[in-house]
């Protein structure tokens, strides 16, 4: 398992990363052709205190890339939103390739 962290405008957070590597390895335990995951981390400026602190995850598996973006007042809550988009789209997939063969 390969995770790799980056932040924009955002302080380098240890608790932020080990809170999203406890939420990816779920994914990875449960999608064994998951093969790394780029985290992003960035702030923008924003009119309400709701959105703003953004997390981006890019997930490398054979085929195309999957990408979840989300904007929250918390990392936390940006981070648990964008895997709950990735496990989506993995189930997608998955149903997908099971109808092929």
């Amino acid at each position: 398992m390969n995770i790799n962290f980056e932040y924009h405008d955002v302080k380098a957070s240890e608790r932020l990363e080990v809170f999203a590597g406890k939420k990816l390895t779920k994914l990875f335990d449960k999608y064994d052709n998951i093969i790394r995951a780029d985290v992003f981390f960035k702030t923008e400026n924003t009119s309400t205190p709701d959105t703003g602190l953004i997390c981006n995850i890019r997930l490398s598996i054979p085929g195309p890339q999957l990408f979840a973006e989300s904007s929250f007042g918390n990392f936390e809550a940006a981070i648990v939103k964008s895997i709950d988009e990735l496990e989506r789209q993995l189930r997608k997939r998955k149903d997908k390739l099971s109808r092929i063969k």
